[in-house]
């Protein structure tokens, strides 16, 4: 190989770290945004995802048997009417794996919390998992880290910790794969989890979230666009995070469904068939309408 080539390659994190990857080491997979058909039918479960992106008790109710929801919350106010009634109707149901409480909460005040996220404090986000567990006993509650820094030198809040929160999964989305590397940059997965560790998030409480989404209106934080992976690119990641999050409870792929215009997984046939691999469904034969 080259030197001047090697060196390209080191400096997009390809070859600085490899992990070697049999399949998925996890037996719940998760894969949110536009889950279920016309007919109330659950897409993912086709390859092998059995973890639904749930917003109602009938849909709750309409999983196939051995098949577990995710319900999204999205509040940080606290235990409050709303929250109560939100959450409540879920519990008790046995098709219920926890609740998705907060997608990168702010911990950081109003005056400089960032643009898109309302700020939360660790003291309303711990009442409300408090709550679910005190009355959805066996639900897990979950979040995805808001990253305070940038992509290479990230930072979680230390505010936002298991002892802090009483959260039981915590989400890490590094999305590698940009238009201003012009590839991948798989160290960016290890950096992430360090960062994480290092704020009191222990390994075994990590959700790993795979990038399986490109393109739309979302821009990355080098001024750049997030780009669908490819195959081998989709499989290194894997890989990557299999060397560093052993038998996660859960993983989680996004996205199943587009949210602003990008390519998911929904239209994104080989990447399917890569996911259907890692989900121990084998290669799918079937191809999806779009909604």
């Amino acid at each position: 190989m080259p030197v001047a080539f090697a060196v390209a390659l080191l400096g997009m994190g390809i070859g600085s770290r490899v992990f070697p990857y049999s399949g998925s080491d996890t037996r719940l997979h998760y894969a949110p945004n536009r889950n279920f058909d016309r007919d109330g039918g659950f897409l993912p479960g086709r390859i092998g995802f059995n973890v639904a992106d749930v917003s109602s008790v009938r849909q709750l109710n309409s999983l196939p048997l051995g098949d577990k929801g995710l319900v999204w919350v999205g509040q940080c106010g606290g235990v409050t009417a709303l929250f109560v009634h939100t959450v409540q109707p879920y519990a008790g149901n046995p098709n219920l794996l926890g609740f998705y409480l907060m997608d990168n909460p702010d911990p950081r005040s109003r005056l400089i919390a960032a643009r898109y996220s309302p700020p939360c404090t660790a003291e309303h986000l711990r009442a409300e998992s408090d709550w679910i567990h005190a009355h959805a006993p066996g639900a897990k509650v979950f979040i995805i880290l808001m990253n305070l820094s940038s992509s290479r030198t990230p930072s979680f809040d230390r505010a936002y910790t298991p002892s802090e929160l009483h959260v039981d999964l915590f989400g890490l989305d590094p999305y590698p794969c940009r238009s201003e590397l012009g590839g991948c940059n798989y160290d960016m997965i290890d950096r992430y989890v360090a960062a994480a560790e290092a704020s009191g998030i222990p390994r075994s409480q990590m959700v790993p979230v795979y990038q399986a989404f490109g393109g739309g209106t979302w821009t990355d934080d080098g001024g750049g666009k997030y780009v669908l992976p490819t195959v081998e690119q989709e499989r290194l990641i894997l890989a990557r995070w299999s060397g560093l999050v052993a038998r996660p409870f859960f993983d989680y792929a996004y996205s199943w469904g587009s949210q602003q215009g990008d390519h998911s997984l929904e239209s994104a046939s080989d990447l399917r068939a890569v996911f259907a691999a890692h989900n121990g469904a084998g290669k799918p034969t079937w191809m999806i309408r779009s909604r």
